[in-house]
């Protein structure tokens, strides 16, 4: 069969090299003049320190089978997140943890101390938290909510936290140990030679035609039996419904002499300062030496335009707008919406590549019996 795959981050080139594998065509469309969509990686030609152009990304998760599939294509070096916080005018460790709480409060908990002090300062009259300021008020309460994620929140996503989900802030652990590992996966690392490599491979079959720098034109879909889209599911039908809320992310490069920051990632919560985080991308690669760093100052922003979009907002009004889209989507013949755009959802890289195996699986089953090619496969309401 003949395929079409828009976008060739992990969605995309996942499913085009499975299918490849299987002996069929694909034509890969790319809008941007590179592979890899955000987890793009590149050496800075100036100081040779790899650089994750669209913001750092640290591979992690739980799932063997993705780990070993992934690694397949790469060396992956150890690497574990610690992130540091400028709040207060002190320097914390995230996520909030043992040390976290001792040193904003001053003092020395044990770990059962700890617990037993945030339970007497968490709001206990909110039961079921709906919204990120409720979860936040109820786990942490008053003081560390404001210090570490009211404002922070507020530059981030541009809505006050009380209209943010709490699933936002679900994500991010609290703990009543010394660990300060951002992730808490049985497997984490970064592949030695950035991400690139692994796009390489996966795209690298006489099967697969790349088209890059090109849009997929829907007048064209005809040529092909099936269509895999992993682009902005509004984008699909040309934003007849409205935009989808997303939000997108600018980066300020600077080049310094010696070490920066001293660690890959320091978050700003407070609201006088424009940007969210500064990364600085040499410790992404502590097995490397650089007499020379660059740092990124990161700035979130309303996605427009022709804006890279990064987070789905999913409040009320993107949920019902997005019901909309996806009426329309399931009339659709021979195209599948998949990924992160595709589905308006926040996807780690490991849930991606995870997905577009069982869409790859699921496909060659489906053309072995002779049947449907699903519109999604996974429900993304």
């Amino acid at each position: 069969m003949k395929f079409a795959v828009v976008g060739s981050g992990f969605s995309g080139s996942v499913i085009a090299y499975e299918l490849s594998q299987a002996g069929h065509d694909i034509d890969v469309f790319e809008s941007r003049n590179h592979i890899g969509g955000n987890c793009f990686t590149t050496r800075d030609e100036d100081t040779n320190v790899m650089l994750h152009l669209y913001g750092p990304h640290i591979f992690h998760t739980d799932n063997e089978d993705v780990w070993n599939y992934v690694s397949s294509f790469t060396n992956f070096k150890p690497y574990v997140a610690r992130v540091k916080c400028t709040t207060k005018d002190q320097i914390f460790s995230l996520p909030i943890n043992l040390h976290t709480i001792n040193q904003f409060f001053n003092k020395t908990f044990s770990p059962k101390e700890a617990e037993v002090f945030l339970d007497s300062i968490r709001d206990k009259t909110i039961e079921s938290p709906k919204s990120f300021e409720e979860l936040a008020l109820q786990s942490v309460g008053k003081e560390l909510y404001e210090a570490f994620f009211k404002e922070y929140a507020i530059k981030q996503w541009g809505i006050n936290p009380r209209d943010i989900p709490a699933s936002v802030l679900s994500r991010l652990p609290l703990r009543f140990n010394y660990d300060d590992n951002y992730f808490r996966h049985a497997y984490q690392g970064i592949p030695e030679e950035g991400y690139t490599p692994i796009f390489e491979k996966l795209l690298n079959h006489k099967s697969i035609k790349l088209h890059m720098g090109v849009s997929f034109n829907k007048a064209s879909i005809e040529k092909f039996d099936h269509v895999f889209y992993t682009g902005p599911i509004d984008g699909w039908f040309n934003y007849e419904h409205g935009h989808l809320g997303y939000r997108t992310l600018d980066f300020m490069p600077e080049v310094h002499k010696g070490d920066y920051q001293g660690c890959a990632v320091m978050s700003y919560p407070s609201s006088n300062i424009p940007y969210t985080r500064i990364t600085e991308h040499k410790h992404f690669t502590p097995w490397e030496n650089h007499e020379s760093t660059v740092v990124y100052k990161e700035y979130s922003r309303l996605c427009e335009g022709n804006d890279i979009p990064y987070y789905p907002i999913r409040q009320v009004n993107e949920k019902a707008m997005l019901r909309l889209f996806l009426k329309e989507s399931r009339k659709e013949k021979k195209v599948s919406f998949i990924g992160r755009l595709g589905t308006y959802r926040y996807l780690d890289m490991d849930v991606t590549i995870a997905e577009a195996l069982v869409v790859a699986k699921q496909t060659l089953k489906v053309i072995e019996k002779g049947g449907v090619i699903p519109v999604f496969f996974v429900d993304p309401a």
